[in-house]
């Protein structure tokens, strides 16, 4: 995508977004220079530093204490996880977007570090800047007597639980059947009873969100599910869940896991309202 259709995407949420400060570590010049001149372009946001090199960001950021952080995994001097975990050890409100290759290691261990989101590369644009508003949308903003969230940040939107608990139970963000997932499950929660009717219902509205078919829209969320089982997370899934739900090679049908996280976003949502 362009970068001047994807800073009009932004620019129409400036209201959100007062005065951020974004620092970006990108070993990639060219992805770099179109990430800084992107960003630039929305009067919301200040990049305050852009670089290729992990121990210099580190001096900056520190130094900055920004808003949001682009990190990218393969930087000079010190890597991503390297900054990441720097950052999370004294900026713990400043939000982090981790880009990489699809590689559900260097996922995990940036997630673990304390990133906030992996953005696979290659990335769109206008994706990115969708990232950068979720995350930065309910942050501070810079300055003076900032007040730092915990380090541990909680996710606050529907998408972001749900993307919670995939890289928990081990769906990489890289296949298509992690997107139809989400937006299946977020289809569900707030049309319960869309599920009733997955193959006439479910499968076809996401379909058409995304411009393809509901047959493949099956198979990849069939596909999805198999990752995650195939990968042995059994306690992880079940840890999720807070009881055990599957043994050992079981698995779900799609309608079957979709409705179960759908439940238990819903579950979670009536607890915290009460």
């Amino acid at each position: 995508m362009k970068v001047d259709k994807a800073c009009k995407f932004f620019s129409r949420r400036n209201d959100i977004m007062r005065s951020k400060t974004v620092v970006l570590l990108e070993s990639n010049g060219a992805l770099l220079s179109e990430l800084k001149e992107a960003l630039a372009k929305n009067e919301g946001l200040n990049v305050a530093y852009a670089g290729d090199d992990g121990e210099a960001g580190i001096r900056e950021l520190h130094r900055l204490k920004p808003d949001l952080a682009i990190v990218g995994m393969f930087l000079k001097g010190t890597d991503g996880c390297g900054v990441i975990q720097a950052i999370r050890k004294e900026e713990a409100g400043t939000k982090i977007i981790a880009t990489g290759v699809p590689s559900d290691t260097l996922m995990e261990k940036a997630m673990s570090e304390g990133a906030d989101y992996y953005l696979v590369k290659p990335f769109s644009m206008q994706g990115a800047l969708e990232r950068v508003e979720e995350l930065l949308k309910d942050s501070p903003v810079s300055g003076e007597g900032k007040e730092y969230a915990s380090a541990k940040r909680r996710p606050v939107t529907l998408e972001e639980k749900i993307s919670d608990i995939f890289i928990s139970i081990g769906i990489p963000p890289h296949i298509k059947g992690y997107g139809y997932l989400r937006a299946g499950i977020k289809m569900t929660v707030e049309q319960p009873y869309i599920i009733n009717n997955i193959t006439k219902g479910l499968y076809p509205s996401i379909a058409e969100k995304f411009g393809t078919t509901p047959s493949k829209v099956e198979r990849a969320i069939r596909h999805a599910i198999e990752v995650a089982w195939n990968r042995g997370r059994i306690d992880a899934i079940n840890a999720v869940f807070g009881t055990r739900v599957y043994l050992g090679t079981e698995k779900p049908t799609n309608s079957e896991f979709i409705a179960m996280i759908a439940d238990k976003m819903r579950l979670d949502k009536r607890q915290q309202a009460g």
